[in-house]
């Protein structure tokens, strides 16, 4: 059984009891629960409440827990993350909020609505055909991109710019602090990474509208479930609080993580999204499909040992990351 993350905190049936409590009032009570694993970062539970309705409840860290610097408030994040796509992306199918909870002695927490389905993770492991639910996930990534935001990047103190080229630099300077902070080797020395960045700056300023995206759509945050033809069809992205404003490009990373999108233009996910918004894959976009690549394996990278992960106890996703992190810092160097 995997060790929970050092950021998750323990959760009992009392204390779900206890929140469902201060989420809802006396009634309804809880009838059952039990934890939700996939996840690293917050405590997840399900729970069935006495009036039949089933759902999620996602208690953040503690707030003496160390955390990474674009990690600062996120349980608050997802809560107007699922709001904004309600209202603003109706089409694509999040978690309903019930409840947002602050409390000065116990923490923060959130209540969604339990979406029907299981994740893509799930269900490429038994092996089940999920071309049409992955191909639903790139016309809602579509629609999703069609709100924009005020700014680039994060929202609140976190990083951000007015232009993309001036947030991406700031959410990669981030990560290097983060990565002092923890004395996390890496591959090349920040500075190098810094001016790579710099390096293609042109290309990252092609970007001119801070869409709105998920960025954390790797195959456990996606939802499926059969339909009536008996086809899995998407129904639900979940775990929405590290959204930002960018590059749509950015948010065709995690669903074929470890891979390179632009070779492989026929996956169901790019062929929705582009018979929904046709997109060009020139020189520039390849470049910063690289950066995004390369943003995202630094950030797995840095945040192992916030996850009480270490070279020693996760040798293969080590080995991995320093494999794939090589390869962009190549392709963006040459």
């Amino acid at each position: 059984m995997t060790a929970p993350s050092p950021t998750q905190r323990p959760v009992t049936p009392n204390d779900v009891a206890r929140l469902v409590r201060a989420s809802f009032g006396p009634t309804p009570g809880l009838a059952d629960c039990g934890p939700l694993g996939g996840g690293g970062f917050a405590t997840v539970w399900w729970a069935r409440l006495d009036d039949g309705r089933r759902v999620v409840l996602k208690v953040a860290p503690s707030q003496d827990a160390r955390l990474l610097r674009y990690e600062r408030g996120l349980c608050a994040a997802e809560d107007h993350y699922f709001r904004l796509v309600a209202t603003r992306a109706p089409r694509v199918p999040v978690p309903p909020v019930l409840h947002h909870g602050v409390d000065p002695a116990y923490g923060e927490w959130l209540v969604t609505g339990l979406l029907p389905g299981r994740s893509l993770a799930d269900l490429a492991a038994d092996g089940a055909d999920d071309g049409a639910a992955r191909h639903d996930l790139g016309v809602a990534l579509a629609a999703l991109h069609e709100v924009t935001g005020d700014r680039f990047g994060y929202e609140g103190d976190r990083a951000s710019g007015s232009t993309w080229p001036e947030a991406f630099a700031a959410m990669v300077d981030e990560l290097l602090a983060d990565a002092t902070d923890w004395a996390v080797r890496l591959p090349v020395p920040p500075d190098r990474l810094r001016a790579l960045v710099r390096r293609h700056e042109a290309a990252l300023d092609v970007v001119r509208r801070p869409a709105l995206l998920h960025f954390d759509l790797w195959d456990g945050n996606v939802l499926a479930a059969p339909a009536p033809d008996g086809r899995l069809r998407l129904t639900g992205l979940v775990d929405g609080e590290r959204y930002l404003y960018g590059d749509p490009l950015m948010d065709l990373v995690s669903p074929v993580l470890g891979r390179r999108a632009e070779d492989e233009t026929d996956h169901p996910t790019l062929r929705g999204y582009r018979e929904a918004a046709p997109f060009d894959l020139d020189a520039a976009a390849r470049r910063r499909l690289s950066l995004y690549r390369l943003h995202l394996y630094l950030l797995m990278t840095v945040e192992m040992p916030s996850r009480g992960m270490t070279p020693q106890t996760h040798p293969q996703r080590h080995t991995w990351l320093a494999t794939v992190l090589d390869a962009e810092l190549t392709a963006l160097a040459g």
